[in-house]
Order: C-alpha cells, then sequence, then structure tokens
C-alpha cells in the first residue's frame, strides 16, 4: 500500500504538488509533503452550540512564541567535545577488572540513576554478566550484608537476569518474617524497599519484604539520630513512589541535586551528568519547536475549543516514555500522537453526538478521506484529516528510514482505539453500567496506550513482522502497562468525569458491582495497579530470556516506562488533562531550565 502517495484528495481540498508527493492537510501553509488548502477548516470557525456538552477545559500555559523563545544554551561543540572526555572517564571506571563486586553494582546504581547509562549499555551489560558469572560460580560474595543483596537483585532483575527471591531467606527467622533485628539497619532497608517492587505474582518473600520495609522505612525516615540527612532524603523519596517505578528523566534531575550533597560522591561522575542532562534538555527543546510549528500549522486548538490543547503535556509524556537523545523522531511521533488523542478523546467524551461518533468511527476504521470529507461534520472533517496526515507521515518515515510499510498497524491500532472509545460513548449515553472487568477489557485499549506504543515501535530499529503482529493482536507485553495507564488515570479523572456525567470509570464500576465506598473503591484500584506490576515485571523478564522473543530491549523499557509516566502524570491530580503548579514545575525543570 502506498504511504502519503497516490490517494484521492476530498472536494473541499486544493493541491499544490511538491517533488510529486501529496498531502492532505487541515494546515496552514507550506508543509512538508506539500501545500493543501483545506476548505473545511475555513468553513469552521470557534465551534460553539448551545446543545453541545462542553467540559471547560483550562487553556494551555505554553504559548507559540514562548515555546519558539526557548534558548538552546548546550549547542557549541565545545560542550560536546567536554561531554565526550567526561564519559570516556566513566566507560573505564566501569570496565576496571579491579573493582570490587559491590562497588561495581553500586558505581551502575548511581550511573543509572543519574541518567547516563544510555551512553554505556555494553559496557555495564558485561560488567554485570562477569557478577551473574562470579555468583554463578560461588567466587563471591564476600559482601553478605543486606543492602549488597538487596541491590544485587534489583540491578540483575532490571537487566534481564534469572534471580531468585530465596536471597533474602537468610534476612528471615523460621516463621517466614524478616528479622527485627534488621528494621535498625537504613541502608539496607532502604535498598530492600527498592529491591521489593521488581517482584512478581506469588512471590511472598518478596511481598513480605515490600510490607516490612514500608512500615519500618516510615520509622526510620523521622529518626535523625539513626540517619543522616542524605539517607533521610532518598527514604522519604522512595515512600513516595519507588524507584521501579519512576520514569528516569525526572530520577536524573532529583538525583543530580541529591548526589551532590553525598559526603562521597564522585566529583567526575556529577560533572557528567549534569552536563549530559543539559545538553540532552537543548535537543528536546529543538524537538519541542519543531513540535509547535506542527501544533500551530494544525490549528484545532483555536477550531476546537471544547478539547483540551496540551501539546507540551504530551511531550513530557513521549519523554518519560523514551530516553535518550538519539530517539527524538520517535519521541515526535509519541507526541504527535497523544496530542491528537487527547483531542479526539474530548470529541467522543464531551462534544459529540452518538450518530457522528459512529461516522467518525467508521471513517477511522475505512481509513477513508473522501468519505470524511462527504460525511462528517466540519469540526469532524478537521480531526479525521490531522490524524490522517499525522499517521500517514509516521508510516512514510518508517518506509524511508527502515524500509518497512507499516500502514496497516497504524491505522489498525487507530479504529481499535476510536472503537474503544465509542464503546464507551454509547456506554455513557444509554446509562449502561458495565461490569469492572467488562470495563476493563475496553478501556485498556480505550486508555491509548497501543496506539502510543506502535507510534514509537514503528519509528524504531529492529522491527520484525512478527513484532508487528504481536503488536497488532494486542500482546500481553502491551495490556499491562495501559492497564496501570487506565487505573491510574481513573484514580485521578474520576471525579472530574463523575461532576460531568460521566460515570463509566473503574472507581464508578467498582462501587456499583462490589458495594464499595469511594474510599474502599480507590484501595482497590490502587492494589489492582501493585499485581499488574507484578504481571508486567514477570512478562519483561519472560522476554529478557527469550531468544525469540518479537520484541528488542529498547521496546521492552518504553513499555515499561508507559507505566511509570502514567504514575508520574498522575500522582498528584490529572497532570495531563488539567495540569497543576506542581505538574507545570516538572516541565521547567527537566525541559526549560538547565542544571547550573
Amino acid at each position: 500500500m502506498a504511504v502519503l502517495v497516490h490517494y484521492l484528495l476530498p472536494s473541499c481540498c486544493s493541491l499544490t504538488p511538491r517533488n510529486g508527493i501529496q498531502r492532505a492537510c487541515p494546515g496552514s501553509g507550506t508543509q512538508r509533503f506539500g501545500v493543501v488548502q483545506c476548505l473545511a477548516k475555513q468553513q469552521t470557525s470557534n465551534i460553539q452550540d448551545a446543545n453541545r456538552q462542553l467540559a471547560n477545559f483550562k487553556p494551555s500555559s505554553w504559548s507559540y512564541d514562548y515555546l519558539q523563545s526557548l534558548k538552546e544554551y548546550y549547542t557549541h561543540e565545545a560542550f560536546e567535545d567536554r561531554a565526550k572526555e567526561l564519559r570516556k572517564e566513566v566507560k573505564s571506571m566501569i570496565s576496571n577488572e579491579k573493582t570490587e563486586f559491590l562497588t561495581t553494582l553500586e558505581l551502575i546504581d548511581d550511573i543509572e540513576r543519574l541518567g547516563l547509562a544510555y551512553h554505556f549499555e555494553e559496557e555495564i551489560q558485561r560488567a554485570l554478566s562477569k557478577c551473574v558469572s562470579l555468583v554463578s560460580n560461588n567466587q563471591t560474595l564476600t559482601e553478605t550484608s543486606l543492602h549488597a543483596t538487596a541491590l544485587r537483585f534489583r540491578l540483575f532483575r532490571q537487566h534481564g537476569y534469572e534471580v531468585s527471591q530465596d536471597i533474602f531467606r537468610s534476612f528471615m527467622d523460621q516463621n517466614g518474617s524478616f528479622k527485627e533485628s534488621i528494621s535498625e539497619d537504613a541502608k539496607g532497608m532502604l535498598s530492600l524497599h527498592e529491591a521489593s517492587h521488581l517482584g512478581y505474582e506469588g512471590e511472598e518473600v518478596v511481598d513480605e519484604a515490600k510490607a516490612f520495609t514500608t512500615k519500618h522505612l516510615k520509622v526510620l525516615r523521622g529518626d535523625s539520630s539513626t540517619i543522616n540527612s542524605y539517607l533521610s532524603q532518598r527514604v522519604n523519596h522512595a515512600l513516595e513512589i519507588p524507584l521501579h517505578h519512576r520514569i528516569q528523566r525526572l530520577e536524573t534531575w532529583w538525583f543530580i541535586g541529591a548526589y551532590s550533597k553525598r559526603s562521597d560522591a564522585n566529583q567526575l561522575l556529577l560533572d557528567a551528568a549534569k552536563l549530559d542532562f543539559n545538553l540532552a534538555q537543548s535537543t528536546h527543546k529543538s524537538d519541542l519547536k519543531d513540535l509547535a510549528r506542527w501544533w500551530k500549522g494544525l490549528g484545532l486548538a483555536k477550531k476546537l475549543s471544547f478539547s483540551r490543547d496540551r501539546l507540551m503535556e504530551s511531550f513530557f509524556w513521549a519523554l518519560g516514555m523514551v530516553n535518550g537523545t538519539q530517539y527524538s523522531k520517535q519521541r515526535k511521533g509519541i507526541t504527535k500522537a497523544f496530542y491528537l488523542v487527547t483531542v479526539i478523546d474530548d470529541v467522543y467524551d464531551v462534544y459529540g453526538t452518538l450518530d457522528e461518533l459512529e461516522l467518525f468511527t467508521n471513517t477511522v476504521e475505512r481509513w477513508d478521506v473522501v468519505s470524511a470529507v462527504n460525511n462528517l461534520p466540519d469540526y469532524m472533517k478537521l480531526c479525521f484529516l490531522a490524524l490522517y496526515n499525522a499517521v500517514n507521515e509516521t508510516a512514510y518515515d518508517a518506509l524511508k528510514d527502515h524500509g518497512h510499510n507499516n500502514l496497516l498497524y497504524l491505522t489498525k491500532a487507530w479504529a481499535d482505539l476510536c472503537k474503544a472509545f465509542l464503546v464507551e460513548a454509547k456506554w455513557s449515553k444509554s446509562k449502561y453500567s458495565p461490569t469492572l472487568e467488562q470495563y476493563l477489557e475496553n478501556a485498556w485499549i480505550s486508555v491509548s496506550g497501543v496506539v502510543l506504543l506502535a507510534s514509537y515501535f514503528v519509528l524504531s530499529d529492529n522491527i520484525t513482522k512478527q513484532g508487528l503482529e504481536s503488536l497488532q493482536s494486542h500482546h500481553n507485553l502491551l495490556r499491562w502497562p495501559c492497564i496501570i495507564f487506565r487505573l491510574t488515570n481513573d484514580l485521578a479523572t474520576s471525579t472530574a468525569e463523575i461532576q460531568r456525567g460521566e460515570t463509566t470509570n473503574s472507581i464508578s464500576c467498582s462501587m456499583r458491582q462490589y458495594g464499595h465506598s469511594e474510599e474502599c473503591a480507590r484501595k482497590y484500584l490502587r492494589d489492582m495497579i501493585d499485581e499488574t506490576w507484578k504481571k508486567l515485571n514477570k512478562e519483561i523478564a519472560d522476554h529478557h530470556d527469550d531468544g525469540d522473543s518479537p520484541f528488542p530491549k529498547h521496546f521492552l523499557d518504553t513499555t515499561v516506562n508507559l507505566a511509570r509516566i502514567s504514575e508520574c502524570q498522575y500522582q498528584y491530580g490529572d497532570g495531563h488533562g488539567d495540569p497543576d503548579q506542581r505538574s507545570e514545575e516538572r516541565v521547567l525543570s527537566l525541559i526549560i531550565h538547565p542544571i547550573e
């Protein structure tokens, strides 16, 4: 199937071809692949209808002019030259054959938390492989501390090595409980707490470790006579959200500040981390400017005033899913997809009539631009043509860069999303109350994670037909992070939805089905999130062990990151749809202000 080439133009569009490439576009002026003027846009003014529902979403805090004014401070070659020198020295530290076992693990942990690991993937893997070999051959461990054991467990599991929960049994009594004596070891307890979040279903020792450490760390964090200020800061940080559930970029920003206060901080590592953070930030600013031009060209924010305008929040989400400056194109693809998801979600949830929504769903499923122009109301023409161009352009970039024609897989993901949106719209308009199980079976698709992961996957290297087919058939690797995404979203947004008359969410379903109070329903969902994390952990481990996995490692990391950014953005409320000051401060810290 041709991508972005030789399709029929709608009667409302006029085309000025450039280099033989055609592109239907509701956006402005000159486009990358052609110039198209869409009369649907000209006919559609700032849409308001007294008979339509409006959610009164707050406007974007980030103007186009502000985004274009961002300064990229770290673009001079001298900064990159200095970064290369520092990375060379860090590489030597990791590869030092004389470094002791525990010191190697602690170095790797610091490098990862400082956000430098993506430069040293091969070196870290070799160092860990050596550690695993030493353990397997019983040539270590002179280190038998709780901290050393827990750090080994966490790092090995993070990197796909098999390690049993039984390594913690030496710290337990005959009754299967952790010895009270270890509760005074703050460093060991913190390490055990972080390790306990990489457990699988049925691992009772790991579950016990989580409960035990949570209880005692809450006591320890307030005891200045037992732990120093640096350790106290890390304990509070871990109890808020464990390391395994945090997005890399935000953790890097926080840990650079915390690490700089450590008495034994390695200044070389610290300098490398600060410079790398700022260099990456300059790349992100450049990407954001490109996206802002795309966003302004769409004009959806002005034309569809009933919807949320969330470009910056969509970019922040993409940044949480994909770390590393080499993935700019993938982050842009995710950002565009999530921005359009947000707008179209509001069409289904807030503005569209059921007849219109059925027409729109059918049009997306058929991927029919002629039908869109002939049958859809003007505001939906804008939505569909914006979607049509963005998806076709993503498919075109994948074909151009990697030789893969992925249009069918992308359009299938979007069609599945719109069909899931339509199911929820029908439930809402008919006042139907699904069971929690019915709701989640649809809602893990409607939350849009599959579309975001598909947008990333098709733009990546080393993808296979088997991987694309697994993506299309909704592999469990997609299901678990999307369920976490859905449940964290519902915990944050259900109150506003209920106020708008929307009662189809997991909170309401749980309350109706099980007779829960809202408080009990929220606890029930938080427990579900914990159990789903265990399923996701095991799924990732199985793919690491499986040499025939259809998914490359970088995609496994991205699926976990989808769950992480979900917890981040919905930690204090709806950080995507209704961002507050805390959400804006995170954006400023990661994207706008360099680290001094």
